[in-house]
């Protein structure tokens, strides 16, 4: 599979998986303002979604470089690295982003900010000191992708979601527990009782089976990212040779945790044996094994 193929692929299955999302809400709105005979239900919950998520998406970039103890620098600190993101940038058409510096032994990198003008590329000095050139390069441009690629837009309306799912799977879960569906149930027959049953399983099951949609979003974004990237250095291996050095580093990324793990080019976390296919539902990051194998088998 050539490069653009595999592009084209992942677009494709990113946005299989977004509408197969939307179509699952949907359908999981309706059921639940069936059971419960009011519309009004969904609108709420959809209406508290979207204001639960305004802060994130507006101010997460800040939030997520606090938490990570990123330090931003200027050309004068760190002008080679400066020269590399910019012609990157010149080459991908986008705007400079800020760069951050976290000073972390283990290598790696993540991206964040609501859109291109608003961008922010952070490293670690990991990376800067056990990379080479065209690998640190290959690590740039997978991140510049995130940013091409509208990746942080992406991950906002998938929040978005996750969030709707769970507020409407928690007020569910309320109102039945509040009596609502119990006194309903009272006046129907057992055909109603086992909606009900349903409905309460759904509720519990239904932000599970969000997160999942959400992580395979996000791994797919991750072999859509090392393809642009790719092709924005025209040199697959110095990515793929970065992935190997990242997860063969054996320091732990100590400012890393769940909250924003899935932003690192590569898993911050070390000592994890991810080969049962029940342990891969959950991970944010494809297996570098993959990403290694699918960028060397990519013809530039």
């Amino acid at each position: 599979m050539n490069l653009y193929t595999q592009a084209e692929s992942n677009i494709r299955k990113t946005w299989i998986l977004t509408t197969c999302f939307l179509i699952f809400i949907i359908a999981l709105g309706w059921f639940f303002s069936y059971l419960l005979k009011n519309q009004i239900f969904l609108i709420l919950a959809v209406i508290l979604a979207i204001f639960q998520s305004f802060f994130s998406y507006w101010y997460s970039d800040k939030i997520v470089l606090a938490m990570s103890r990123a330090k931003p620098i200027e050309k004068k600190d760190n002008p080679e690295l400066y020269r590399l993101v910019e012609n990157l940038c010149i080459t991908a058409g986008l705007p400079l982003p800020k760069i951050y510096i976290i000073n972390e032994a283990q290598p790696n990198a993540f991206a964040t900010g609501r859109d291109e003008k608003h961008a922010v590329v952070a490293v670690t000095r990991g990376l800067l000191e056990k990379m080479e050139r065209v690998e640190i390069e290959g690590v740039i441009s997978h991140e510049l992708s995130h940013i091409g690629n509208k990746d942080m837009l992406l991950q906002t309306i998938v929040v978005v979601l996750v969030g709707i799912v769970a507020i409407l799977s928690n007020f569910f879960l309320r109102i039945s527990y509040w009596g609502e569906m119990r006194s309903r149930n009272s006046r129907e027959d057992s055909g109603g009782a086992i909606l009900a049953i349903f409905g309460i399983l759904a509720a519990i099951l239904a932000p599970f089976a969000a997160t999942l949609i959400q992580l395979a979003i996000s791994r797919k974004r991750e072999f859509l990212a090392d393809a642009s990237g790719a092709l924005l250095t025209r040199y697959p291996e110095g990515l793929a040779r970065a992935l190997e050095k990242i997860s063969a580093d054996p320091n732990p990324l100590r400012v890393a945790n769940n909250a924003t793990a899935h932003l690192y080019i590569a898993s911050p976390f070390r000592g994890e044996k991810k080969t049962n296919w029940f342990v891969r539902l959950f991970i944010t990051h494809p297996p570098i094994e993959e990403r290694v194998k699918a960028l060397r088998g990519m013809k530039i």
